[in-house]
């Protein structure tokens, strides 16, 4: 039996300390639970933030007492999401397994939801380590909230939500424009009949017949794919322990990171001038519980002075792994394991961009403990996001196994005029990639291009399962790094009927034409 959301919603830039209690829907943290649902559930809201000394304008989720939501094991998200702010609104529940497809790519009846709007949500919360956010270009603005849902067997600890954010004083219109790029996402919500020229005004759904094979390699799948001008340099000679690509080329491109120059970047709507101080106990355990909102920009998580053991990935369970740096992409959620020493003292929780010295963070303190000043620039810059610490990661709830129903080879692309494809397309101009409910399903992410891809599928986990072309048992996930050169292999089981977006969780790479449907019959 499920239960009603009564949500104590903090902003994440409070420590939470979870009290577990008996009876249907007794919810206790630090700060108090327990007040009754004020309409509206969630409101999105206009508000300014200073950054390192200047105002600018960005959003805030805010429900009845603070911002997100945090709640546990059987609890609903039910009730109204009101849209107070004047840019329309299409809300993403990431994560989220059993949002119903409408409520989760558009509001009910498809498009966006206007300003001074209002829709309604209703489905049981997936527990884990999720997030809310726009699925348009506001999402620049910080339209993004922790989706929190402490599972039941999260134990006696200390909950501790770090959201990151890559922030900049231009409007996210100015970035693309800068970029090169036309904003293909448009009321990407409503249903229309594909646009050909998807590319340089609003999307379209396009609900033909699927393209993929059934039973097919990816290897035969390739040979009737439009590569879009790109050569595979290398593909065939990789191997499953080949997981450098720091300074590749390949079809003439460098691989390179971050393709937007941001003004600061920020750990819970702050900079590491004036950071978070969570206060900790004294031997106390704490659950980082680490989202990357970044909209462009990848992190590695550290924690100098402690020793951090990854436990779950994208709100799902994995073995234990010890690592000096987590990598953790856009879209992608780490739930770290730290004990505090019985002394205390204070202890830095950094994100560190990918391949820069730049860095924001947290720190959590336990009383009386001498806090340090932080310097923004760490010693050394970091390097690229790969593959190695991926390969390490094994789900404790694997899929079971079992031959593929359908396999379909997915090559992302790249061409002039900064537009970013799958097979060859952009949004609205290629078929649904069409399944059956229940069937068994893998993709192989083929990435010829100049960047990262961070992979994620609406609807579903799925589980890694080949990486270079090597099989394993990897995390359950929703979201994925595809590196340059590095083919990478999904699985899931075919979940609710509907329409699924499968994206690029590069913000601008999916607003140019990076995203397709997945159409579950």
């Amino acid at each position: 039996m499920t239960r009603p959301l009564t949500p104590h919603i903090p902003s994440p830039a409070l420590s939470r300390r979870a009290v577990l209690a008996a009876g249907a829907g007794a919810l206790a943290l630090a700060g108090g639970w327990g007040r009754a649902v004020a309409a509206p559930l969630l409101a999105v809201e206009s508000v300014t933030l200073d950054v390192n000394g200047k105002a600018a304008k960005v959003f805030a989720v805010n429900g009845p007492s603070g911002e997100g939501i945090f709640a546990k094991a059987g609890d609903r998200l039910s009730g109204a999401l009101l849209n107070g702010t004047q840019t329309p609104l299409v809300m993403h529940w990431h994560g989220q397994l059993l949002a119903p497809p409408d409520q989760d790519r558009a509001r009910p009846g498809g498009g966006e939801l206007a300003p001074g709007g209002t829709d309604s949500v209703d489905f049981v919360l997936t527990p884990g380590t999720h997030w809310m956010h726009s699925h348009t270009l506001s999402e620049q603005q910080l339209l993004a909230a922790p989706l929190v849902t402490r599972e039941a067997d999260a134990g006696d600890v200390q909950d501790v939500v770090v959201m990151l954010h890559d922030f900049s004083f231009r409007s996210p219109q100015e970035i693309l424009a800068g970029l090169g790029g036309a904003d293909a996402h448009g009321a990407h919500g409503a249903a229309a009949a594909p646009d050909p020229h998807a590319g340089h005004g609003a999307m379209g759904h396009s609900m033909a017949p699927a393209q993929g094979t059934r039973n097919a390699s990816p290897a035969q799948g390739m040979a009737g794919m439009n590569h879009s001008g790109h050569s595979m340099p290398g593909m065939g000679a990789m191997s499953g322990g080949a997981m450098n690509h720091g300074a590749m080329a390949g079809g003439g491109m460098t691989t390179h990171a971050n393709d937007v120059t941001y003004d600061a970047f920020l750990a819970n709507r702050r900079t590491l001038a004036d950071p978070e101080v969570v206060r900790v106990e004294k031997g106390g355990r704490v659950r980082l519980r680490i989202i990357n909102g970044g909209t462009a920009t990848a992190f590695f998580i550290s924690v100098p002075g402690l020793a951090p053991r990854c436990i779950a990935v994208d709100g799902t369970p994995c073995a234990p792994v010890t690592a000096d740096a987590f990598p953790l992409a856009q879209g992608q959620r780490i739930d770290l394991l730290v004990d505090v020493p019985a002394g205390g003292g204070a202890f830095p929780v950094l994100a560190q961009v990918e391949a820069s010295d730049q860095r924001t963070g947290v720190v959590l303190a336990s009383a009386g403990a001498s806090i340090a000043r932080l310097s923004d620039k760490a010693e050394r810059a970091q390097g690229l996001v790969d593959l190695a610490f991926e390969a390490r990661l094994a789900a404790t709830q694997p899929l079971a196994p079992r031959k593929a129903d359908r396999s379909f080879p997915i090559l992302l692309g790249e061409e002039p005029g900064y537009r970013w494809t799958l097979n060859g397309k952009i949004y609205g101009e290629g078929a649904p990639f069409a399944v059956r409910q229940g069937e068994r399903v893998e993709m192989t992410f083929m990435n010829p291009t100049s960047m990262s891809h961070p992979m994620h599928l609406h609807g579903h986990h799925f589980q890694v399962v080949g990486i270079g072309g090597r099989r394993l048992s990897g995390a359950m996930r929703d979201t994925v790094v595809v590196p340059p050169h590095m083919p990478v292999t999904i699985a899931f089981d075919a979940g609710p009927k509907g329409e699924w977006f499968l994206h690029c969780h590069h913000l601008y790479h999916m607003a140019t034409g990076m995203m397709a449907v997945v159409a579950v019959a």
